[in-house]
């Protein structure tokens, strides 16, 4: 009984130190403390007078789902469609799964490890080593074994915090990143549908241009059969009617193209797209919906730029990671096993083996490895650092050029309403003066390129004007839930 006691306190000897350290730096973790960067971002945008009052923000739902407000059914379904099917995003999808495991492995490692082992060995000692002085017989013998083993390292300076933190942040970036797919996924599918209306009005353009074209070309036979006009009138009508319906393959083939990426993008194949989609709908009409959020404002909208900030935050607890090389790592080894020549001694508690204790590992010298991995991390860190500060830039810069772009096409569109207009009513007019003889067929062939050029033209600003809408609420990092992802 007094060995007992003396046992016990030999034990309490080794492992109160340990404990009153463990509760001494419970809490601290060395490597720098993370806090998010502080940009100075411009109050306005460029051209701005003044910042937009609160009331005038678009809602966070509203630039989730800013495709409804073009009032597009097709659209709408198409978006929705691509949302579930698109393969880049399912794999985004994946990378989230991933990085929640290591998050939970990670976490871990805050537990002890137990392992259960059982063996059986046979083994003889050499004849000719000790036993050859004895002149006994070596003999082979059976030894049975079964029990447990566990180690836990008590995470005394922060290793398994860090690494923690470190995997903690990876998944906030994995789950940014599959937003800003979304960002990306939706505007390209918006964009493609809104190329697609584009194009299709373009041919209907070019459709009418050609009935008109075959008019003129019937006129002109008709008034070389009755010696009023030369040959040449009649081969430059076919050669201005022929240009026209080469440019309705060009656009047809576009079309195709348009048809096939949407496929893509929906997660499936080109077959039966066509079906879904109204046929002849026109270019959806320009919302008068504009974000006005201020420049501060994309730092907390934009995916990409929380998920940069998320990489850096990641990035610096790997810099607490590596400072802990420099520190000794505590950790509390056991065993406990039971081991005879007979199975039969497996039941017997004198059989038992077993060892326990504290146990400090301290790399005194490793030839300055620890020191360049905190380098090593260090430079990783200010890299990553830089990167989101390039990724702020870029943002502002996106958002610059979709608000120049949307301005200005605007007043294109207006001119080319003009042009078109006066190129119809020129083509009205020089054609009633060929019939009159007052003038010649060059006149009619230069107003009637005009015009198919002012329609074409006019169709691709009204489907550019949509575009640069799209960009703006791309630039402003519309297109995916708030709270998705979102670590208040």
């Amino acid at each position: 009984m007094e060995m007992k006691v003396s046992y016990v306190f030999r034990s309490l000897f080794f492992v109160m130190p340990l404990v009153v350290c463990l509760v001494l730096v419970a809490g601290c973790a060395v490597g720098p403390d993370y806090a998010a960067p502080d940009l100075e971002m411009p109050q306005a945008w460029y051209g701005k007078n003044s910042e937009p009052e609160p009331e005038q923000y678009v809602k966070t739902t509203e630039m989730s789902n800013w495709w409804i407000l073009l009032n597009d059914p097709d659209l709408k379904q198409l978006i929705d469609q691509a949302l579930h099917g698109n393969i880049t995003l399912k794999e985004a999808y994946y990378r989230i799964v991933v990085a929640q495991a290591q998050k939970q492995y990670a976490q871990g490692e805050y537990f002890p490890r137990i392992d259960m082992q059982t063996g059986y060995t046979r083994s003889r000692a050499s004849q000719n080593t000790s036993l050859k002085r004895t002149g006994q017989e070596a003999e082979p013998m059976d030894t049975y074994s079964a029990g447990l083993g566990t180690s836990w390292e008590l995470d005394l300076f922060g290793r398994i915090r860090r690494s923690v933190e470190s995997a903690d942040a990876s998944l906030d970036a994995s789950k940014e990143a599959c937003n800003d797919i979304m960002v990306s996924l939706s505007s390209s599918v918006a964009s493609s549908y809104i190329e697609l209306r584009t194009l299709q009005e373009r041919i209907a353009f070019a459709k009418k241009n050609i009935d008109l074209q075959q008019e003129t070309l019937k006129l002109t036979v008709a008034r070389f059969d009755s010696e009023l006009v030369p040959e040449l009138d009649v081969e430059q009508a076919k050669l201005n009617l022929a240009n026209t319906q080469a440019a309705i393959s060009s656009l047809q083939k576009a079309e195709s193209e348009v048809f096939n990426r949407l496929a893509v993008l929906l997660g499936g194949f080109p077959h039966g797209l066509r079906a879904r989609i109204t046929e002849g709908a026109p270019i959806p009409e320009i919302s008068p919906e504009i974000p006005k959020i201020v420049p501060l404002e994309i730092i907390r909208q934009r995916p990409d730029i929380r998920l940069a900030e998320r990489q850096l935050a990641a990035q610096t607890a790997r810099i607490g990671i590596a400072k802990t090389g420099f520190y000794p790592v505590a950790s509390f080894k056991g065993s406990f096993f039971l081991e005879g020549t007979e199975p039969s001694d497996l039941k017997d508690i004198s059989s038992r083996r077993y060892s326990f204790g504290p146990q400090f590992d301290w790399n005194i010298f490793e030839g300055g490895r620890t020191l360049s991995n905190v380098r090593i991390e260090s430079a990783k860190t200010e890299q990553v650092k830089l990167q989101y500060e390039q990724t702020v830039l870029s943002a502002v810069e996106e958002v610059e050029n979709a608000l120049a772009f949307y301005s200005e096409e605007k007043k294109r569109y207006e001119a080319l309403q003009q042009s078109a207009e006066s190129s119809q009513k020129s083509v009205e007019l020089v054609s009633s003066l060929y019939r009159s003889g007052l003038t010649d067929f060059q006149n009619v062939l230069d107003m009637q390129r005009t015009l198919f050029k002012s329609q074409d033209e006019l169709a691709n600003s009204k489907g550019q004007i949509i575009q640069d809408w799209i960009r703006i609420y791309k630039a402003f990092g519309g297109g995916w839930p708030m709270d998705a992802g979102r670590k208040e």
